[in-house]
């Protein structure tokens, strides 16, 4: 059984660089980036904030993408 990370980002602190995008483009893009960094994660738009669902054995390598998209 693998460990699974939630991670919620508010929409009202997304950077101004999404401002045009809908949420699901959004959570598209994010969870493209991730896989380009060889993280298997799932993130989807949930009404007040976008998902993102990881093992928790990648957070660290997760955190840094986040990070440099401006999300964390």
């Amino acid at each position: 059984m693998t460990a699974i990370t939630t991670i919620r980002v508010d929409h009202d602190t997304l950077p101004a660089r999404f401002e045009s995008k809908t949420p699901d483009a959004v959570a598209e893009a994010i969870e493209a980036a991730l896989r380009e960094a060889g993280i298997t994660a799932e993130a989807s738009d949930v009404i007040s904030h976008i998902k993102i669902e990881l093992p928790t054995s990648q957070l660290a390598a997760a955190s840094t993408v986040l990070a440099g998209m401006g999300l964390i």
